[in-house]
């Protein structure tokens, strides 16, 4: 959430953006642009995709800016509506069958032209690692890894439970573990609390 939290808005700018001042509505689009297309990016792998999905918090941010109350943060506000966009995005029956269409696609490799196999296993990112993963478990990663949700929030935001949070975030570390291991050699990880 620090990405949202460094946003820096003039204390008047809401309330002048309720009242439909254009510089204010600015201000907020310029303030929020980069943590909500970096989230965007996280949650949703096609980069297109995670680009409109940003447009459009913005969209329904200046259109319910008036339904803000004041209780929490801003940012905590436009932060929710942005993973609140990508996590409907990711359960739409569009991306399901996408996803079931890429996979019967035949796929090139990820390997970098010129470069070996061992080589690119031990250029492997973390980014890369995170693009491997499924939908969900690349978003219950980020949500509790990088944003800071609760296995809690997370399973409400999922339409489950704090355990389904969990358990993906389990397997997910585990295979991160497994793309991250260079030439077989275990690397020694800490465990992450999952009592949230």
């Amino acid at each position: 959430m620090s990405a949202f939290l460094d946003a820096q808005l003039p204390p008047d700018t809401v309330s002048r953006a309720r009242d439909g001042a254009v510089d204010a509505q600015e201000a907020i689009y310029r303030a929020f642009q980069l943590p909500v297309r970096t989230l965007a990016r996280r949650l949703v792998p096609r980069a297109t995709q995670a680009e409109d999905l940003a447009q459009d918090v913005f969209v329904e941010v200046l259109q319910s800016i008036r339904q803000f109350d004041g209780r929490g943060s801003f940012a905590g506000w436009v932060r929710a509506i942005t993973v609140r966009k990508c996590l409907m995005h990711l359960r739409s029956p569009w991306q399901r069958g996408l996803r079931w269409i890429e996979a019967l696609a035949p796929g090139g490799s990820d390997v970098p032209p010129g470069c070996t196999a061992a080589a690119s296993g031990r250029a492997l990112d973390l980014e890369r690692a995170l693009r491997q993963l499924g939908d969900t478990a690349r978003a219950v990663v980020w949500l509790h890894d990088v944003e800071g949700y609760t296995h809690a929030e997370i399973g409400a935001l999922l339409g489950g439970t704090a355990s389904l949070s969990k358990s993906q975030l389990a397997r997910a570390h585990a295979r991160l573990r497994e793309l991250l291991e260079a030439d077989g050699v275990k690397t020694a990880c800490m465990s992450v609390s999952t009592n949230c």
